[in-house]
C-alpha cells in the first residue's frame, strides 16, 4: 500500500524542482506558463504569481486533456510549465500527473511564500 510519502517521492523523482530565483528568471517569457495549483481560497489569501493560470490540483487532468470541454488551450504538450503551490508538494504531484499525461517540460517552483520572499512578481 502506498503512502503520501511514496507518492511525493515518485513525483519528486520525475519533476525537477528549481529555486524561486531560477523560476523568477524564467518568468515573463512568452513560452513559459506558470500555474498555481492551490485552491482558490488559498490564492485569495496570499495572491499568486503574476500572470499564473489558476488550476487546482484536483482539476488539472480535465484542464490538461484536449478531449474535455474544460481544456485550456495554453496547455500544449511541448509548453514549458512551471508549477507552484503552498510548499512544493502539490506542485510535485500535479507535475507528475502532467508528465504522465505526456507533457514534456514540467518544473516545480515550490511554494508561493518562497517565490514572494525572493521578490517574484505577484498579483491578487
Amino acid at each position: 500500500m502506498k503512502t503520501a510519502k511514496n507518492f511525493l517521492e515518485e513525483a519528486n523523482a520525475v519533476v525537477t524542482r528549481i529555486s524561486p530565483e531560477e523560476g523568477i528568471a524564467q518568468h515573463g517569457s512568452a513560452e513559459n506558463i506558470f500555474i498555481d495549483v492551490r485552491d482558490s481560497s488559498d490564492i485569495e489569501k496570499s495572491g499568486t504569481i503574476r500572470g499564473a493560470l489558476r488550476i487546482p490540483r484536483g482539476f488539472i487532468e480535465f484542464v490538461a486533456d484536449e478531449a474535455t470541454p474544460f481544456h485550456n488551450a495554453a496547455l500544449k504538450k511541448d509548453a514549458n510549465l512551471y508549477l507552484v503551490c503552498g510548499a512544493g508538494g502539490q506542485a510535485a504531484l500535479a507535475g507528475k500527473t502532467l508528465k504522465d499525461m505526456g507533457f514534456e517540460s514540467v518544473t516545480n517552483v515550490g511554494g508561493i511564500a518562497d517565490w514572494k520572499e525572493a521578490g517574484g512578481a505577484m498579483e491578487s
